[in-house]
């Protein structure tokens, strides 16, 4: 397969519309994150220590997410600079390892994703036991 400039700048759009996604995840993140913290300060309850345990791992997982978004997109740069100095291995090189980068941080999204349903669970428990108590 014959990789020219332009393929690499192929993954530019995708990797800032997925930037945008995680920045906006991790912001609404931290909103609950600042609000459960004040709630924790008036009533420690248990399910709050819970929910902000799984918080500060899908925080983890959207860190690592950008990480290795933002190494895709170093890559495809040094995949369109290699190809533009004629250097074609190292570009379909730096091109391949972005395209792995990519699926990488799509990958750590789907097990945020699946984080995400276990801290709405934590709710659902929660509002489930006052109507069995309440």
């Amino acid at each position: 397969m014959d990789v020219t400039l332009t393929t690499p700048a192929l993954l530019f759009p995708t990797v800032s519309l997925l930037m945008l996604a995680y920045t906006n995840r991790f912001l609404t993140l931290a909103s609950i994150i600042r609000n459960l913290h004040e709630k924790y300060k008036t009533d420690q309850d248990e399910n709050l220590l819970g929910q902000i345990t799984n918080l500060r791992y899908r925080v983890y997982l959207i860190r690592n997410m950008q990480i290795v978004g933002v190494l895709s997109l170093l890559f495809c740069v040094i995949s369109m600079f290699a190809l533009f100095a004629g250097w074609t291995l190292g570009g379909n090189w730096s091109f391949g390892i972005a395209l792995i980068l990519m699926i990488l941080s799509m990958l750590i999204s789907l097990r945020e994703l699946q984080v995400s349903v276990g801290a709405l669970d934590l709710l659902l428990m929660d509002m489930e036991e006052h109507e069995k108590f309440g």
